[in-house]
């Protein structure tokens, strides 16, 4: 039984320890489960000394994610009988993630970055931040969308690419966080537009890079991300487990802002799974946590949407989900009559969160001009996927509790003519 070098290399290679490995593997696992990965130390510790070869199919996944190859490229032997998956779909640490034509950057207003073999600076990777901010603000404006979702992977590439050139420790971590952000703003644009499939893989690679930067802003972001996809999809155990696993990132524990916006996560899990006490408590966490922090403090772009007026959002949320559809209502008003004009996918979201909460409370008139406003903001843009399945749960419980209103049919024949216009 001797080590296993191939595994021992590619760790080298990525400047992996045993214990980061292992870490990875759990970020992997949560990622994909509604389970926290169990691995360790140790478990990482047989698998390069040789005393594991033929680890379990949980452990090849989570290798071969990581990695980018198959478990046999890492040294390990199948077990007998046992089919051969298919291959990773992409390599996920330092190397190119996807064949995006360089346009996709350019249209996105990632800046260009030279072809010359001299080492990376700081200046590069400030570069690639100031396209970061260009999505951001493309997001706030028309949601998750294909062509958001390419740049951002343009944007990936190009920070992979730099990896090949000499840098400094330090910026080789900015490399990795900047292609953790990247890749993590493509999984958002998904996550947006419901196209869970897609990504899930985003979120998995993110997850590493992020893991490989050492940046835990860009680990709270993947969790948080992570948490908002397994509520989208109603898997709200994980959503909470996400939510807890972002708090315990240290940039959490070093700002008082990511600490709101980490409780707030950890607030709607709660509320989602009906335990009152809990989301309370976490909602005045985060009420507290959001008083104390520094509004001038330097973050980045992709939290920009968070603050007081998010915060009166997702309190809306929370008291749907708790049946206090008159404080939902009123949280929702809060949030409005705070959000700048330029977030205009969120102002549309909360909007339709108003409706559904006014129709709870049988405000059947009021609810149907509230939820043509949230239908109307996206203007000629296509609707991003969670508000178009947030105005149709709208929709069916219209039907349900007014089925033959005058309100009812008006709210149908205006949506209807709205989507014939954007077709035309």
């Amino acid at each position: 039984m001797g080590e296993n070098l191939l595994l021992r290399q590619r760790m080298a290679e990525q400047g992996l320890q045993q214990v980061d490995l292992a870490k990875l593997m759990n970020d992997h696992v949560a990622a994909r489960t509604d389970t926290l990965g169990s691995f360790s130390e140790r478990t990482v510790h047989n698998l390069v000394t040789g005393k594991t070869r033929s680890p379990q199919a949980k452990t090849r996944a989570a290798l071969e994610a990581i990695f980018g190859c198959t478990s046999e490229e890492l040294g390990f032997t199948p077990h007998p009988g046992a089919k051969r998956p298919d291959p990773p779909e992409a390599p996920v640490l330092r190397r190119r993630f996807l064949s995006i034509a360089p346009a996709a950057a350019a249209a996105a207003g990632i800046p260009g970055l030279s072809s010359r073999p001299s080492a990376v600076s700081t200046s590069d990777v400030e570069r690639l931040r100031a396209g970061l901010r260009t999505l951001a603000e493309l997001d706030h404006q028309r949601g998750g969308h294909q062509e958001l979702e390419r740049a951002a992977l343009a944007g990936a590439e190009a920070a992979a690419q730099l990896q090949e050139r000499p840098a400094s420790q330090r910026v080789r971590s900015a490399l990795y966080a900047v292609a953790a952000d990247y890749t993590a703003t493509a999984a958002w644009s998904c996550v947006d537009a419901r196209r869970f499939d897609q990504a899930q893989p985003y979120l998995d690679r993110a997850l590493a890079l992020a893991g490989l930067s050492g940046d835990s802003t860009a680990q709270l972001r993947l969790w948080n991300a992570t948490a908002l996809m397994a509520y989208q999809q109603r898997r709200y155990p994980l959503a909470l487990a996400a939510a807890q696993a972002a708090q315990s990132c240290g940039i959490v524990r070093r700002d008082p802002f990511f600490a709101a916006l980490a409780h707030m996560r950890v607030a709607v899990g709660h509320a989602a799974l009906h335990d009152r006490q809990a989301a309370l408590r976490s909602l005045g966490h985060a009420n507290d946590a959001l008083s104390r922090a520094a509004g001038d403090a330097p973050r980045p772009s992709w939290a920009a949407f968070f603050g007081s007026p998010e915060l009166d959002g997702l309190s809306g949320i929370i008291h749907e989900h708790l049946g206090e559809y008159a404080q939902a209502e009123s949280a929702c008003h809060r949030s409005l009559a705070g959000t700048p004009t330029r977030f205009r996918r969120n102002i549309a979201m909360v909007t339709a969160r108003m409706a559904l909460a006014q129709l709870h409370q049988r405000e059947i008139e009021p609810a149907c001009a509230t939820a043509i406003q949230a239908h109307a903001l996206m203007g000629n843009d296509p609707l991003p996927g969670r508000l178009r399945s947030l105005l149709g749960d709208f929709h069916r419980g219209l039907i349900k509790v007014a089925p033959d209103s005058r309100e009812t049919l008006e709210w149908r024949e205006t949506i209807r003519a709205i989507e014939e216009s954007h077709q035309s």
